[in-house]
Order: structure tokens, then C-alpha cells, then sequence
């Protein structure tokens, strides 16, 4: 069997026996690839693999430079990899099991304040079609932190305007409930009624955001208008800006950590936490806009 044909395979296994995201599934096939590769370069058949050898391919991806959040994904394709040759008997034991996922240092992630996500928003042009589309795309994905994924597969039967909530499907395609608030109504409204059906025509696209072509709208679409609003704006950010920035004015409004986990669809209350770490003076100051009424208390860790 070819590198090729084992490859998709694993991808397949990835995607139907582990159920992962097809991102993940992506990823990860990528990671065996450059695998495949290193054994090429090195004269060692995938049959003759040992742990040791798989430690000396990681040593190697830290000498070319790769950081340790990209090798601790390295290793978990590894140990999936290891997994999947085992059950097809390429080896008598998944010999990827004993590596240890390095523990990286996680920066705080970066958060805008309301004026600079106002600031973004303002910066698309609503005299333009795609700009109506654009400003409830981010307007939604900032009002419900969705990730970029999510928006891109957002399905028409899944959009309740009257209910104002969305049915999103997450990682591990996990379903969950996320409510929006009125801004993003407002702005859905005019780009379902007055745009999208220029877009689409007479035909039946399910996702809810398309493109000029009325196809459905691909990250690197999303992406590439992000950066046109981020240079206008002046405003520093990625789209996933957005949807950190919602976690943490959420906490700052009150909002009390399990429920943000919901929303964001962490499947990991420690996932959540990194947004408690956010800079208390940045709280307190986002808390005031929230709560002016309210005495500011001190936030801990």
C-alpha cells in the first residue's frame, strides 16, 4: 500500500472511528505526512519503527525550530497514528504511546475592548452588499464568540431570528444552543432580506453566509475580508479576536464561569479559565461599561 493510500485511510479512521473534526482530521494526516517523509530521508520503513525512533523524529522537529504547542500536536497524531497501525496490525503495539505531550507556556489570549470591536465593525462599508454580509457575519460571530469553523458551516434551518439563537455545531461536531443580542438581529435581518437573496438567486444554498458567486463563504473568504476591516480600522486583531473578546466581556459582565463555557462549547472547564486571567485593570474597565450603576470590586484569578 502506498504512503498515499495509508494516509487516507487514517484520515477516514480520524474522522469515522475517532470522530474528530474534519480540521483536526486535516491536521493530522498532515502531521503523519511530514512523518512519512522523515523516514523517507532517514531509510526507515514504517514496519521497523520503534519509540526510539519516533523521539529522535520529534528531536528533529525541535531542531528545525518547531515550537512546543506544535509538537505536543505532533505527538497526539502519533498516538492516534500508533492506534490505527496497531488495529491494522502494521505494528504489534502502538509504539507512539509512550511520548509525553509537552506542557507549553499559554500566552493570554488577546481581547479587544468594546470601543475597538465597535471600531472594527464600524470600518465595514454597509453602502456595499458583501459589506452588509460582512458586518452580521462578524456582528454574529462576535455576539455569540463563535469560531471561524462554525460561522462557515452556520446552516439556515439552524438560524432562529425570532428566538434570536443559534443551533452550532462545534468541535467533535457538538451541537450547542448560543442566544445573540439585538445588534446582530438588526444586522442578519438586512443581510438575509435586502442581500442574500441577490447572492443565491433561485438556488438552495443551506449555509447561511455566501459569497459574490452566492457559494458558500470559506475561511480563507472570511479571513481575507477580516484583514481589509483590521487595516481600515487600525485595529489589531484576528477573527478569533472576537470571540475571545466575548468570553471576557462576558466574565466581566457578571457572567459566571460554567455558562461561558457553554457558550464557547468548551468541553473543558480549564479551557475557560485562561480568560479569568485577563489583565484585572482590563475587567474592571470593561465592568464599568456594563455595570456603571454597580461599585467595581476587585477580580482574582
Amino acid at each position: 500500500m502506498t504512503v498515499k493510500m495509508l494516509v487516507q485511510q487514517f484520515y477516514t479512521d480520524v474522522r469515522t472511528v475517532e470522530r474528530l473534526s474534519e480540521n483536526t482530521a486535516k491536521t493530522y494526516a498532515e502531521c503523519v505526512i511530514l512523518f512519512f517523509r522523515w523516514l523517507a530521508k532517514e531509510k526507515i520503513k514504517l514496519s521497523s519503527v520503534t519509540t526510539k525512533n519516533l523521539v529522535y523524529y520529534l528531536v528533529w522537529r525541535k531542531t528545525e525550530g518547531t515550537d512546543e504547542l506544535t509538537i505536543a500536536k505532533d505527538i497526539s497524531a502519533l498516538r492516534l497514528f500508533g492506534s490505527f497501525l496497531k488495529r491494522k496490525n502494521y505494528w504489534k503495539e502502538n509504539f507512539a504511546l509512550p511520548l509525553d505531550r509537552p506542557k507549553p507556556s499559554r500566552s493570554l489570549p488577546k481581547v479587544l475592548s468594546v470601543e475597538q470591536v465597535d471600531a472594527l465593525l464600524n470600518a465595514i462599508d454597509l453602502s456595499k452588499p458583501l459589506g452588509i454580509r460582512d458586518r452580521a457575519l462578524f456582528e454574529l460571530i462576535y455576539s455569540c464568540g463563535l469560531r471561524i469553523s462554525e460561522a462557515v458551516g452556520l446552516k439556515i434551518q439552524n438560524l432562529h431570528l425570532k428566538e434570536m439563537v443559534l443551533i452550532v455545531h462545534g468541535k467533535g461536531d457538538k451541537e450547542r444552543m448560543v442566544p445573540f443580542g439585538e445588534a446582530a438581529k438588526i444586522r442578519l435581518e438586512a443581510y438575509l432580506n435586502e442581500v442574500r437573496p441577490l447572492l443565491v438567486g433561485t438556488r438552495v444554498i443551506d449555509e447561511v453566509f455566501v459569497n459574490y458567486q452566492g457559494k458558500p463563504l470559506s475561511r480563507k473568504g472570511i479571513w481575507k475580508n477580516f484583514q481589509i476591516y483590521e487595516a481600515k480600522s487600525g485595529i489589531n486583531a484576528k477573527v478569533h479576536t472576537l470571540r475571545h473578546s466575548f468570553a471576557t466581556h462576558l466574565l466581566a459582565g457578571g457572567m459566571d464561569l460554567r455558562s461561558v463555557q457553554e457558550l464557547l462549547g468548551h468541553s473543558d472547564l480549564a479551557t475557560t479559565t485562561i480568560y479569568t486571567h485577563i489583565e484585572n485593570s482590563q475587567l474592571r474597565e470593561a465592568h464599568k461599561k456594563f455595570f456603571p450603576g454597580h461599585r467595581t470590586e476587585d477580580q482574582g484569578d
